[in-house]
């Protein structure tokens, strides 16, 4: 089973090591959904929304919503963002029964990358 969760924050970039528009301060409304896979517990539940929820704002939103995101990410590129994002809860989210499966972040409403935990193996 797969468990997704939804989340949002604002925050500030520049692309330093990147020519073109991106490379001055400008800012987003970033999205990112965090997938869990695995088997439902004792509870009949993969995690508790209401935990996966306060874990995320924890470490993730409440780091990242209106800062500036290059005193927290080098180079904050979408895929710099989502393997910052994957680092922070991975530990929180496992669990017996599961695991983080992916982290998709949004940088526009059209643009987004997608990381698996394949991908850093």
């Amino acid at each position: 089973m797969y468990l997704k969760k939804d989340f949002s924050f604002d925050a500030a970039h520049r692309l330093e090591h990147y020519h073109g528009k991106c490379e001055s301060l400008h800012g987003h409304t970033y999205r990112f959904q965090v997938t869990l896979k695995g088997e439902p517990d004792h509870e009949s539940m993969v995690m508790d929304f209401v935990r996966l929820k306060e874990l995320v704002e924890r470490l993730v939103v409440d780091r990242l919503d209106h800062s500036l995101l290059n005193d927290t990410i080098p180079q904050p590129t979408a895929e710099n963002i989502a393997l910052w994002i994957w680092r922070q809860i991975e530990e929180g989210v496992r669990g017996d029964n599961c695991g983080l499966y992916s982290v998709q972040v949004w940088e526009t409403a059209t643009s987004s990358i997608l990381i698996h935990g394949e991908d850093l193996r």
